[in-house]
């Protein structure tokens, strides 16, 4: 099975996967820092807790093994900042991957989500048979919807989603980027 690359160097930003219990206690930190920032968008922020990460980390292999979903921490200058993750939503057909992302509030405004988000997209389009890739996020949210517009996405569609985070609208924006129509993130950023 063809896997993406478990590390990513990107010029002073590193996506690579999860190392289980020795990340356990900077991700906690971090998810810990960031909880009223990701608070209104992330519905499993209201279940947080020390076991509930542990348990996140310890399933991260199994699940990148069986090519569902590749999970990466976040790193700045070699400290983590966020998550991303390369994933197909069960309801997905297999030609059909998503991109998620988020990060610690001092990491925003930097230009690391798009960048992760590209990385993650190339990835993406590596894989045999993968002939698109979305974003999905709530329409509020403006800064995750700002992501896929500056690397070329289309808007797809948007459809009716449950509210399960506080801020969350009832509506889920989907963003899609195609590889037959020619367009790749490194297209986009160059026209």
């Amino acid at each position: 099975m063809d896997l993406p690359q478990q590390v990513i160097e990107l010029d002073g930003l590193t996506l690579r996967c999860f190392n289980g219990e020795a990340d356990l206690p900077e991700f906690f930190r971090v998810i810990e820092e960031s909880l009223e920032h990701l608070r209104p968008w992330m519905p499993w922020v209201a279940e947080h807790s020390l076991a509930k990460t542990a348990d996140f980390l310890a399933r991260r292999p199994e699940l990148w093994a069986s090519g569902e979903v590749f999970t990466y921490a976040i790193l700045a200058d070699g400290a983590i900042v966020g998550a991303c993750m390369l994933f197909r939503r069960a309801e997905s057909p297999d030609n059909g991957r998503e991109v998620g992302y988020w990060l610690h509030p001092a990491a925003t405004g930097r230009g690391l989500a798009t960048r992760t988000a590209r990385s993650l997209v190339e990835q993406a389009f590596r894989l045999p048979g993968v002939d698109y890739v979305e974003v999905v996020h709530d329409p509020a949210n403006r800064a995750s919807g700002a992501v896929p517009a500056r690397l070329g996405f289309t808007e797809h569609l948007r459809r009716p989603a449950e509210r399960l985070a506080p801020a969350a609208t009832g509506e889920e924006q989907v963003w899609r980027l195609t590889r037959s129509r020619g367009n790749t993130p490194a297209a986009a950023e160059a026209g």
